[in-house]
């Protein structure tokens, strides 16, 4: 090699060397400063791999009885899921997951497969604390677990229509959980955690965002009233072989909501096989005519207006009554009776007398101002108004039908808040689902002395003269009016089912309880007195006892009541159909 090449060479190699040490040079230096001056820069290139944010789960109002008793607790419970991007670098034994997990591993390879570019995937929701715990320990590969919270009712069946359920996120869906969602839901905090190569975390860095919990709510209804309320009516669905039931009481002072009870139910801590006809809360959404229940209301258009007085008379023989095309019959001739009788003995054709002789808005307006067709504001969800026919309805015929409660439908609630303003002497208060605090004014709808002389002729209902003395409760006395009205099926009435209701008020002397009953298609009895009427005395007995409300009933009043006839122990015999079709009593 010649000295020109030689020196060509080995000037490349020095700058080729100088190059080299100063890329070097540049590198340390570039370290020197950043371990040196610029520390920041890789702490946060290092946070940005091992810092992650992790959720704070809000723990969820409590929903407690007027006493403070548990209805709706969310329980702590852990929920795993995967990333599926660590997943696939780990090779996650997928199979072995899904025995673990009792999980279809075919499915669980598909779910995987179609997220693989995601970071997070539920892969089983509330699991218990332990259980979860035993799963994460064996370390699969991008499997992570979060603490969330399930809902328990501890009362199960029993209160489900009124508190409803949440769904697996903890949100309100049906009955006062999704009523009053926003109260009960806490607001979900935020922290930054430490975690390892492995995705496992090491600790706890910094709270971001702290979680705030849901407000706990107290309710309007006594757990133990509810739950006699409960028994009841399912032994009676039972024992009279009936489609469903319901029974509502309402407290006359406050407008509370004491118990409110379905058949069927359904249990809100299982709903694996829930059926849509057990979800529904009848007593706010099914809509029924009530029979002779709207007596009373006729009655009190009739006093209101001036026309009529407590000794007014009517001729109902022979127990017939003829509007235009339409028959209106009374199980018997009861002749000549006053006012009063009309409601002890439920005629049909006096209190059509009593309709058809008044301005045809006058039965109408009296209904509406007591609250039927329309809604009553307790802002449950799903809440039915009823149906009160428009003005151009009101024909003769249609508004001697509506005097015993036919053509116009209402809901359980509606009947026992409008008996409610009865037994407050005229004053219609706001029907609550939340316990109330202090007196409730409410709003005057109804004269007091109409509702003063109204009361006294519902007393003689539960008495040997009436259509309920099964309704009667020992020490107390008892006003109230029995229905038994045909169901209206594809566009005309039932032959043979009914809508039996017994709906009354205690002490009668001075009301504190409103409380409706109303059996759905019963068989054999269908009467509201026989059927009904038994299953109110058991409750309101109850209800009493616990409320610590003081007996009212005298020598004179139980010398009133008389005992059972032995005629009203049997069921009445097939020929009286005909003659009480469509009849209300």
């Amino acid at each position: 090699m010649s000295n020109e090449k030689q020196l060509a060479f080995a000037g490349r190699h020095r700058l080729v060397g100088v190059l080299l040490l100063g890329l070097f040079g540049s590198m340390a230096a570039r370290a020197a400063y950043l371990h040196v001056i610029d520390q920041e820069f890789l702490r946060k290139q290092g946070d940005a791999r091992m810092l992650r944010l992790e959720p704070i789960a809000a723990h969820r109002g409590i929903l407690r009885d007027r006493n403070g008793l548990p209805l709706g607790v969310s329980t702590p419970v852990v929920s795993l899921w995967l990333n599926p991007k660590e997943a696939v670098s780990g090779k996650l034994d997928i199979d072995r997951l899904a025995q673990v997990l009792d999980m279809d591993a075919a499915g669980l390879r598909t779910r995987l497969k179609k997220n693989q570019e995601r970071e997070f995937l539920y892969i089983k929701r509330h699991l218990a604390p332990e259980s979860a715990a035993l799963i994460l320990a064996q370390e699969f590969p991008g499997l992570y677990g979060m603490t969330e919270y399930r809902r328990f009712y501890p009362e199960g069946e029993v209160a489900s229509h009124i508190l409803g359920f949440t769904n697996l996120d903890d949100q309100g869906q049906e009955g006062l959980e999704l009523e009053l969602n926003d109260t009960l839901r806490g607001v979900p905090g935020a922290k930054r955690v430490l975690r390892d190569l492995k995705g496992a975390k090491v600790k706890d860095v910094a709270l971001v965002r702290p979680a705030r919990p849901g407000q706990d709510v107290y309710l309007s209804f006594d757990s133990r009233t509810q739950y006699l309320a409960y028994r009841e009516l399912a032994q009676a669905v039972e024992q009279h072989g009936a489609r469903a039931g319901t029974a509502v009481a309402l407290d006359v002072e406050t407008g509370e909501v004491l118990a409110m009870v379905n058949q069927p139910s359904f249990n809100p801590n299982n709903r694996t096989h829930l059926k849509l006809d057990e979800l529904r809360n009848r007593a706010v959404t099914d809509m029924f005519e009530p029979g002779s229940t709207m007596k009373p209301f006729t009655i009190a258009a009739g006093l209101e207006s001036g026309k009529y007085t407590t000794r007014s008379l009517f001729n109902t023989a022979p127990g017939t009554l003829q509007v235009y095309n339409k028959l209106i019959r009374d199980h018997e001739n009861y002749g000549v009776i006053d006012l009063g009788t009309i409601i002890t003995k439920s005629s049909n054709v006096g209190a059509a007398q009593i309709a058809l002789s008044l301005p045809r808005e006058a039965l109408p307006h009296i209904f509406s101002r007591v609250g039927f067709g329309k809604v009553t504001g307790s802002g449950f969800p799903g809440e039915s108004a009823g149906i009160l026919q428009p003005p151009d309805h009101w024909r003769p015929v249609e508004i001697a039908t509506m005097s015993y409660g036919y053509g116009v439908t209402v809901t359980a609630l509606q009947l026992a808040r409008a008996y409610a303003t009865i037994a407050s002497g005229g004053i219609e208060r706001p029907v609550s689902f939340l316990k109330v605090e202090g007196p409730v004014k409410g709003e005057r709808v109804l004269a007091a002395n109409v509702t003063d002389k109204i009361i006294p002729m519902m007393e003689s209902v539960v008495t040997s003269d009436g259509t309920a003395l099964r309704a009667a409760v020992p020490g107390y006395r008892i006003a109230g009016k029995t229905g038994t009205a045909h169901k209206a099926m594809n566009g005309g009435y039932s032959a043979d089912q009914y809508m039996s209701i017994f709906i009354g008020m205690a002490p009668a002397s001075k009301p504190k309880v409103v409380l409706v009953v109303v059996i759905d298609s019963p068989e054999g009895q269908y009467y509201g007195g026989l059927v009904s009427a038994p299953v109110f005395s058991r409750i309101m007995a109850e209800t009493l006892r616990l409320m610590n409300v003081e007996p009212d009933k005298s020598a004179e009043h139980l010398a009133r009541q008389g005992t059972l006839p032995e005629v009203a122990r049997v069921p009445v015999a097939a020929n009286a159909v005909v003659a009480v079709r469509r009849a209300g009593a």
